[in-house]
């Protein structure tokens, strides 16, 4: 195929777009604009006549259009992502995370692109009322990110209820691996431990996730492109793995992991409003492992042992400030 994925320059988009090249596609890849010309984490991979890196933004429709001509299959996966940011700008999430995703969606439909991917998230459906989740959860705003998820999810499946855009919603849960934003708990915790911590500031360790390694994802992701148009266009496909873990439980396993003995202590500056916390993920996979190939591959101690071997490289864990909480 020849693809265009959005926010290719990001933690997930980055190994999406290694793992199409890997499988023999072309790939246009959108990375944020910047007068650096710094591609994020797009650098880091080696030069291919196959990857067409470009720049811009998804809050500008013109450019949106521009960037699905002549693609096959769009995956949109430019968003702003981290929730307690969003406390603080929700007018930049409704720009980039709804307004955004209807450029998308616009633009798909102008250029006739064959299936167009759009990323949502575990957080839509805020603390679980059953489990496992279903992809008929009652989605609930519990934070202005999710909330414009929630918006963005909407807007595309209404293009295809109104225009038959073919949309497909890939939702992954709480995803992880090498390359993630230091606002994640699992990089925070080893990069800490691995700055020579041993007193570890983390926000609530009650909750559960149900944690997907990022090459389970980036799989989910390649399986909703390929899988017969009548099986999975205008549905949502939750990417999960079934099972729940507490913070608490996985960030014992990442000190025993990393050979430490830590103590936790709870910094309330990383602590969500209570009504905002979601105290509870455990995700149903029936629907995305019945209708495609998907399979999760990772246990969680399999993927957390990949994390903590690519984060405690002399040059990986250089690029983080484990002494900062970054939003």
């Amino acid at each position: 195929m020849h693809a265009l994925v959005t926010g290719a320059d990001g933690f997930i988009g980055s190994h999406l777009v290694q793992q199409l090249l890997a499988a023999g596609h072309t790939v246009r890849a959108l990375a944020h604009y910047n007068s650096f010309n710094n591609w994020g984490w797009l650098e880091e991979l080696p030069k291919n006549e196959r990857l067409e890196v470009i720049c811009g933004d998804v809050r500008d429709p013109k450019f949106c259009r521009e960037a699905c001509r002549d693609i096959d299959t769009v995956f949109h996966l430019a968003a702003l992502i981290a929730i307690p940011y969003s406390y603080e700008a929700p007018d930049s999430y409704v720009d980039t995370n709804i307004r955004g995703t209807l450029n998308m969606c616009q633009a798909a439909r102008q250029e006739n692109v064959g299936r167009i991917i759009v990323t949502s998230t575990s957080e839509v459906y805020g603390t679980a009322r059953y489990v496992p989740i279903d992809e008929e959860h009652p989605r609930q705003p519990q934070s202005p990110y999710s909330a414009t998820k929630i918006g963005a999810d909407a807007i595309a499946l209404s293009f295809y209820n109104s225009f038959g855009l073919p949309v497909v919603i890939a939702r992954p849960f709480n995803t992880y691996g090498p390359r993630q934003s230091a606002r994640a708990i699992i990089p925070t915790i080893i990069t800490q431990i691995a700055g020579g911590k041993r007193t570890i500031k983390v926000g609530d360790l009650s909750p559960t996730r149900d944690f997907n390694f990022v090459e389970d994802t980036v799989r989910g992701y390649m399986a909703l492109a390929e899988a017969p148009a009548d099986q999975v266009v205008g549905r949502d496909f939750n990417i999960c793995t079934g099972t729940e873990v507490s913070m608490k439980e996985t960030l014992e396993t990442i000190a025993r992991l990393m050979g430490q003995e830590v103590d936790f202590v709870t910094d309330p500056e990383r602590l969500r409003p209570a009504k905002s916390e979601v105290f509870r993920l455990c995700g149903d996979n029936t629907r995305i492992t019945s209708l495609t190939s998907w399979r999760p591959q990772n246990t969680l101690e399999q993927g957390l042992q990949k994390t903590i071997a690519w984060f405690t490289k002399p040059e990986n864990l250089a690029r983080y400030k484990a002494d900062i909480y970054n939003r």
